[in-house]
């Protein structure tokens, strides 16, 4: 059994994460491996909110080449994570 620093690798902080912050919303980046559950619990042990929602996506790497050789970034999986109405996570 993975531990919760295993399935939530670091929290996404972008222009477009930083939209989604009044709605309730946060983007973490998370293991491949895990799944939904997984990650509703991590989050909650980790800041001690509660999670109403969580959706995932899994980006592909792109192909890049520098000079002669080609190569090819790496695969992540994203997690969009809703809180309940009034919680958020201190980000600062």
């Amino acid at each position: 059994m993975n531990s919760n620093y295993d399935v939530i690798k670091a929290l996404i902080r972008t222009e477009k994460s930083t939209t989604y912050e009044p709605l309730g919303k946060y983007l973490f980046l998370v293991s491949k491996s895990s799944n939904k559950t997984e990650i509703k619990k991590a989050v909650e042990a980790i800041y001690k909110v509660k999670v109403t929602a969580v959706n995932t996506s899994i980006y592909l790497g792109k192909m890049k080449r520098v000079r002669y050789q080609v190569g090819k970034t790496a695969d992540f999986k994203r997690a969009i994570v809703t809180l309940k109405a009034g919680q958020k996570i201190d980000v600062a």
